[in-house]
């Protein structure tokens, strides 16, 4: 059994929506992730927003315009009166849930309600278009199955316990529809698996029902060795191993959910991306095994903030690191990269909510320096310690350009470097000339 995922864009208008069947095959028994229709959470988001700032009227002004949205993508969905009222009444439902909303205090816990309300929409539309045009499909409900625990982490077993059943209560159908994205956290609240997270649920479906391959389908084909929107000339990579797909989703490249490839790796279920707009590319294969050799890709993220603390009571001391990771622990801030010397250590973080916080405890241990405006260069190959070369071309490439921290060696398939964002593009683009 099959699992594909569908993002916002390929189900963001009702062509889209309607040519999924070019791509899914009623006669195979496959599990279909839908996310929300492009656009629509990020207007949840300002919704959630607009009710915590009390701001009723405002919040009212969004759920209409977003409801008009939907009620002329419908008229184009369906053709059948019957199948149009049915999707009329879903739309009503969704949005005036939105609407009660102002009536109750609004609460983090009512903010995820909104959030799960996209996924909602779209699953169900889809649903309601199939039975239109006589495509028999089940749709499985994510929150009875998609579960995370007290420390926001995804519970597998429970997974594989819930939705084992409700596959199984149907073995004459082929196609079940579910939600990405949300699911019920440790309280049984609906809550969701943060941003870009419908290609974490079917990864994680694949890893619960030992499915034979996820399919990521976005409007790309496939991870490239650069950033194509910056640079010219890219080329898909055609296949990549777990680890390294997991280093360029984390530093950078957009089309896969860093946190995605874990349970299907630990499972051993091959992820396949694939491009809704070019369904014949052959995309990327993820597997355990990389058969390229040397250096694969390259990819960036924005938004580091360096920290750098230095103090003489580092010298010869141990313990003195754990007491700096502790800081970080304290505040929920995760680091990205570190670079340590005899009398300093660098780190870098991309969340900032409690900079003030972190620096006014570093200033006890000693001189503490930001830089804001950063961005980490991600070089991404087979840099092995039984390796040479690769990294002298690395530095080769930028040598022209400055260079605020360098880290090596932590992982088998990476060398990051951190520049100033103003050189991002020409690290990029240099890099691309030099290395490819």
């Amino acid at each position: 059994m099959k699992v594909l995922k569908f993002g916002g864009t390929s189900v963001g208008s009702p062509e889209r929506m309607k040519s999924l069947l070019n791509i899914i095959n009623p006669a195979e028994r496959q599990i279909v992730v839908l996310s929300a229709v492009s656009g629509t959470t990020n207007s949840l988001v300002e919704i959630g927003q607009a009710y915590l700032q009390s701001d009723k009227a405002k919040a009212a002004e969004l759920i209409n315009a977003l409801k008009e949205k939907y009620q002329l993508f419908i008229e184009d969905l369906y053709t059948d009166t019957k199948y149009l009222e049915q999707g009329r009444e879903v739309v009503a439902y969704h949005f005036g849930l939105l609407s009660q909303l102002a009536n109750d205090l609004f609460t983090p816990i009512e903010d995820k309600i909104i959030l799960a309300q996209g996924e909602l929409l779209s699953t169900t539309l889809y649903h309601i278009y199939l039975q239109q045009i006589g495509v028999p499909s089940i749709l499985l409900p994510a929150l009875d199955f998609m579960k995370i625990d007290e420390d926001q982490e995804p519970v597998v077993d429970y997974i594989t316990e819930h939705l084992t059943p409700l596959l199984n209560k149907h073995p004459e159908n082929k196609l079940f529809i579910t939600q990405g994205y949300i699911c019920r956290n440790a309280f049984g609240e609906i809550d969701n698996l943060r941003r870009g997270g419908s290609d974490y649920t079917a990864s994680l479906i694949g890893a619960a029902i030992r499915s034979e391959e996820v399919q990521i389908w976005t409007d790309i084909d496939g991870m490239h060795n650069n950033d194509p929107r910056i640079v010219e000339g890219t080329q898909p990579i055609r296949r990549i191993s777990f680890d390294e797909a997991a280093e360029l989703a984390y530093f950078g490249a957009k089309i896969l959910h860093p946190q995605s490839v874990f349970p299907a790796q630990k499972y051993k279920i091959p992820v396949r991306l694939l491009n809704t707009m070019d369904p014949k590319a052959e995309g990327t294969l993820i597997t355990h095994d990389s058969q390229t050799e040397g250096i694969i890709s390259v990819a960036a993220k924005d938004g580091i903030t360096a920290i750098k603390i230095q103090s003489s009571r580092m010298l010869l001391a141990y313990g003195f690191l754990r007491r700096v990771f502790e800081v970080f622990e304290r505040y929920k801030t995760a680091i990205d990269m570190i670079t340590t010397s005899e009398v300093a250590v660098s780190v870098t973080i991309d969340d900032t909510t409690r900079l003030e916080d972190i620096i006014a405890e570093l200033n006890t241990f000693g001189k503490v320096e930001t830089d804001v405006n950063q961005t980490i260069i991600c070089v991404v190959g087979d840099f092995a310690a039984d390796k040479h070369g690769y990294a002298a071309r690395v530095l080769e490439a930028v040598k022209h350009i400055p260079i605020r921290m360098i880290s090596y060696g932590g992982s088998d398939h990476n060398l990051s470097l951190l520049v100033k964002t103003e050189h991002k593009a020409e690290a990029l683009r240099s890099l691309h000339s030099h290395l490819f």
